[in-house]
């Protein structure tokens, strides 16, 4: 009897950015290039590990400044979800998905970044209509369920 190969933990986020300045909302999402470590082509939120000695939610905020080139007054952390699993053997991991909705107060400023080759506003209804990331409708799921962030207006 074989032992059950042991996965490495992994902590990411994925923050969900959503806009309201049309008549319906929509969600961001962005479609993986060929140049991160894994699931190319395959439509996500903006994500990334979660680095050593930082929380999950300073960790959201920084992939957004990244990945989208917005600023931190540009965007508001509006609910954190509780943390979604997924075991990938293929990729020895077993990934802790850390879920965040934030709203875009300046959806036109977005820039994608290399790890994405194209972005799409859509109806939080669409999405599974699109070859997502594992757990994508889960984590969404979550972020939309979850906690509600209170605001503290930066001075």
């Amino acid at each position: 009897m074989s032992t059950p190969e042991v996965l490495r933990p992994t902590h990411v986020v994925t923050c969900f950015l959503e806009r309201t300045d049309e008549q319906v909302p929509r969600i961001l999402l962005v479609q993986r290039s060929q140049r991160v470590g894994s699931y190319h082509g395959r439509w996500a939120g903006i994500s990334g590990f979660v680095e050593p000695d930082v929380t999950a939610d300073e960790q959201a905020l920084v992939e957004i400044g990244e990945e989208t080139a917005l600023l931190r007054e540009e965007v508001r952390m509006l609910k954190r979800g509780a943390v979604v699993e997924y075991r990938d053997e293929s990729l020895g991991r077993h990934f802790y998905i850390h879920p965040f909705l934030f709203r875009v107060l300046a959806p036109t400023h977005i820039k994608i970044d290399w790890e994405a080759t194209e972005m799409r506003w859509i109806q939080p209804s669409e999405l599974l209509q699109y070859e997502t990331v594992p757990m994508l409708p889960e984590a969404f799921a979550s972020a939309i369920n979850g906690e509600s962030v209170p605001y503290f207006p930066l001075n």
